[in-house]
């Protein structure tokens, strides 16, 4: 499909919004010609590069395995619905809209004295922006409330608080967590916003953290871009267009997967006082090119197996206890899809920055939690606290147009 073609958004949108006509249509092969009253908003959409769409519906949930977008925002919330067929109602009234949103709409105007269907502040066009909307259930929605404790998938935990954690209750676990990623901060506070009206009075804000990636400044297309310590972050996560990889550690048989969230303070003003050195030994790679220490590009093999004692890349350097590269290790890794946060300066003047760590894997247990064992006594500890976040089960994929995150549960 050529780029401006984008503007003709899925004919479904309309349907899967519940049959709201006369209040938001999807764009259309119709609404192509000249004559559209506002074929100009489709025009500058696609010159922003906001027409890119990514599919909603499949046998799993976009947002995982495909290219994370340069803005983020994930927020929890605690079931409050007073009966199980009300939850779904508001699960199902929830992956409604995001895929109507996902899919990109075009919104008709209503009555002048009737509360319109959405903000507007995207204008008449919202474009998809190459939205996801992730829907994820934490341990305490299986519980009494709703009949599902018998359905609680295989593995899924309250987060423990590992050694080094300093977790705050309000911004910790939660029932439903919802990751919007967009390419543009409107986009991701436009659905936000949407969502939370589609499940007033039935889901509750618990906590919420907005977050963004870096921009790619090279020196090389496919160069990681940096957090906030600015080192390069993600070299080593596994490739996601190789199936049988993401079939070993993300995805289980029925398409769902375990999404871990750790909200992680970065203490900048401390690390910044810290030699360069220094730094490179705690990380195990060069700041500036990303590449292991001894080495000469990002992605490069470190190969431990050369340097045993560590006289290259220090024992306890964080890449060589994430990922040690060795054949027991392999089914331990986990596909890390995080981002930088700014939340301003806390009480004490000193500025709140730090990493949304987000990863997904088949098996917390098996692989994020023995990672974490790994790290705890490694050096950077001194300079990151752990926060909040949590253990959230990604339901399969909708399957269709008719279908529903949590759908499973509920049968």
């Amino acid at each position: 499909m050529k780029p401006i073609d984008r503007r003709h958004f899925l004919a479904g949108s309309l349907l899967a919004v519940g049959g709201a006509a006369g209040a938001a249509g999807a764009i259309t092969g119709a609404d192509a010609g000249p004559t559209a009253p506002d074929d100009s908003a489709g025009v500058a959409a696609a010159r922003e590069g906001l027409l890119k769409a990514v599919a909603f519906d499949g046998p799993r949930q976009a947002g995982v395995t495909n290219p994370p977008p340069a803005q983020a925002t994930f927020v929890a919330f605690d079931a409050v619905s007073p009966n199980a067929s009300e939850l779904a109602s508001a699960l199902r009234s929830l992956t409604y809209k995001a895929r109507a949103l996902a899919h990109g709409e075009r919104l008709l105007p209503g009555l002048v004295d009737d509360p319109t269907p959405d903000s507007g502040t995207l204008g008449s066009v919202v474009a998809p922006d190459s939205l996801t909307v992730t829907i994820g259930f934490g341990a305490s929605l299986f519980d009494d409330r709703y009949g599902l404790a018998g359905k609680k998938p295989d593995g899924l935990t309250p987060m423990p608080a590992f050694a080094t954690d300093q977790l705050i209750p309000s911004q910790t676990h939660g029932d439903v967590l919802v990751q919007i990623c967009a390419g543009q901060r409107d986009t991701v506070v436009h659905t936000l916003r949407e969502l939370t009206r589609a499940v007033r009075g039935e889901l509750e804000l618990r906590w919420a953290i907005d977050g963004f990636q870096s921009a790619r400044r090279g020196p090389l297309p496919r160069s990681s871009t940096r957090n906030l310590f600015a080192f390069r972050d993600g070299t080593a996560n596994p490739e996601t267009k190789n199936a049988s990889i993401m079939n070993q550690l993300v995805w289980r048989p029925d398409g769902s997967t375990i999404q871990v969230v750790r909200i992680i303070r970065m203490h900048v003003e401390f690390w910044d006082r810290v030699g360069l050195r220094e730094q490179e030994n705690m990380i195990g790679r060069f700041r500036d090119s990303g590449a292991p220490l001894g080495g000469t590009h990002e992605y490069e093999d470190p190969r431990y197996d050369l340097d045993p004692k560590g006289d290259r890349i220090p024992l306890d350097a964080h890449i060589r206890l994430a990922n040690p590269r060795t054949r027991q290790t392999a089914s331990e890794r986990i596909l890390r899809r995080g981002y930088n946060y700014h939340r301003g300066f806390d009480s004490a003047g000193a500025l709140d920055q730090g990493l949304i760590f987000s990863a997904f894997n088949q098996d917390p247990a098996r692989q994020f939690a023995v990672i974490q064992n790994r790290l705890s006594d490694e050096p950077m500890v001194d300079y990151i606290t752990p926060v909040g976040g949590g253990y959230f089960w990604v339901a399969p994929g909708t399957g269709g147009i008719s279908g529903w995150a949590g759908q499973t549960l509920f049968a």
